[in-house]
């Protein structure tokens, strides 16, 4: 086991974490990259890079963006059905989630990590003395520090709710016993604070060859920003930061086809704001193996269900080249998601792309009663996938309009749930799973806290309801 893990026993139990991980790791987990000890020496430039390193790879880690926590976002929309036995999983689908489902306890645990080694650089890189680390290096290794443990913060805020804010490294086992759970809105203050101490250090590409979309910059912080805001209900500024990149067309632009922004092998494509790099070797993004069926090499563990389907063949969304390629089938009833199908395991995990952009500043715009951009916004993501324009006229029909539209344009990335639950529709799109005849209970708009973080540290609270 990783130093990582032990050096966060004050957040998680140990025993718990080896239970939970093993128990799942037959479908959770990918080998690490490039991967270092929280307790790495950071000393000169070198080991500065390299603890960097492991804060991306953490972040592309198994239990995060690498399966465990994308899964919750497309398990529980609605439109995936779990094909193995494990009852954990089919949990998310019935939105019966339970507190000691091993997924959210290897989520939280993989995002801590993060977060640790986050803290990490954050704390020791001013502290280097070596005439390679350059101010400008010095600037982007903590900017892009400060923007990961901004987007594992937001992340944690909008899957369990208020979670304690750790901003220090963890050095010992008892370091952070005993630190209670903020509330949600801190949790996301605490986000934005980040964004704004990572904003100006980051370096802000002005060229298509210049713009990195495998780590952060200035505008990757401000793709954060624009979905945070969105989150918060504060139109103005969400709709503010996505304009800041649609309006840089030369960087990034909705490309067509549909499927040119992940098909035939292509990655890094100006769609992409943030994608993580997998090499297949080293880095494997587990997600193939998930979605793939056994007649290409995969298990099949999650596949669109017969609704998502059916909304994906047919008219007007079989368009070619459009969003029906998201989808395949071995027969005409054994269909599989085809968005990750690179052999081992090299496709990217799409963090940002330029459509969520163009939905937020559309989704922003009709709450302000914008509804003419609005409707320009969400009709240039429907004339990319080859659909004609809406025919959505009032405010409430807009804003239905572009919850369907990010179901479609976004089927395979793990927005569905969040979308529902932040806007609360998901009490009226589900049904409480003990009952089946009563809308989902608003509790359930949050998941639980792991059961293996209360045991042991009394000052976590459960979420109520659970």
């Amino acid at each position: 086991m990783s130093l990582t893990y032990l050096k966060i026993a004050s957040l998680f139990s140990t025993v718990a974490l080896v239970l939970s991980l093993s128990a799942c790791e037959q479908f959770l987990d990918v080998a690490p990259r490039e991967s270092i000890a929280d307790d790495q020496t950071i000393v000169d430039q070198k080991s500065a890079s390299t603890a960097l390193n492991g804060v991306y790879s953490a972040l592309a880690s198994g239990g995060y963006y690498g399966t465990s926590f994308q899964s919750i976002g497309y398990l529980g929309g609605g439109d995936i059905q779990w094909t193995g036995t494990q009852s954990q999983v089919q949990e998310f689908i019935t939105h019966n989630v339970r507190a000691d489902n091993s997924t959210i306890s290897t989520v939280w645990s993989a995002i801590y990590v993060t977060i640790n080694r986050a803290n990490h650089v954050i704390t020791n890189v001013p502290k280097v003395s070596d005439p390679l680390l350059t101010d400008a290096l010095r600037n982007q290794y903590l900017g892009e520090a400060y923007f990961i443990r901004a987007l594992a913060y937001f992340d944690l805020a909008r899957t369990f709710g208020g979670v304690p804010i750790i901003t220090q490294p963890t050095l010992t086992a008892t370091s952070n016993q005993g630190i209670a759970r903020a509330t949600q809105a801190e949790t996301y203050a605490q986000a934005l604070s980040d964004l704004e101490t990572a904003e100006p250090l980051l370096p802000n590409p002005t060229t298509v060859q210049t713009a990195d979309r495998y780590r952060a910059t200035r505008k990757t912080a401000w793709a954060l920003k624009a979905r945070l805001y969105l989150y918060q209900g504060n139109w103005a500024a969400a709709e503010d930061y996505a304009t800041r990149l649609i309006s840089d067309n030369a960087n990034y632009q909705l490309v067509a086809p549909f499927n040119a922004w992940f098909a035939n092998n292509v990655r890094g494509t100006r769609e992409s704001v943030f994608e993580l790099f997998y090499n297949g070797t080293t880095e494997v993004n587990g997600h193939r193996g998930q979605w793939q069926p056994t007649a290409n090499g995969g298990t099949r563990q999650w596949a669109p269900n017969n609704e998502l389907v059916n909304l994906l063949t047919t008219a007007p969304n079989n368009t070619p080249n459009g969003r029906s390629t998201l989808i395949s089938s071995v027969n005409s009833t054994t269909w599989y998601g085809n968005l990750y199908y690179r052999s081992p395991g090299s496709d990217p995990s799409y963090i940002f792309r330029i459509a969520e952009l163009y939905l937020i500043r559309a989704e922003a715009r009709a709450q302000q009663n914008k509804l003419s951009g609005a409707l320009a916004d969400l009709n240039a993501v429907r004339t990319r996938a080859g659909l004609a324009a809406s025919t959505a006229a009032s405010q409430s029909d807009i804003l239905l309009a572009i919850e369907n539209e990010r179901r479609l344009e976004f089927a395979l990335e793990p927005h569905r749930w969040f979308d529902l639950a932040r806007t609360g529709r998901a009490t009226a799109v589900f049904k409480d799973p003990l009952n089946n005849t009563t809308a989902l209970p608003s509790f359930r708009l949050l998941l639980p806290i792991p059961i293996s973080q209360i045991q042991v540290d009394a000052a976590l609270t459960q979420n109520a309801g659970y």
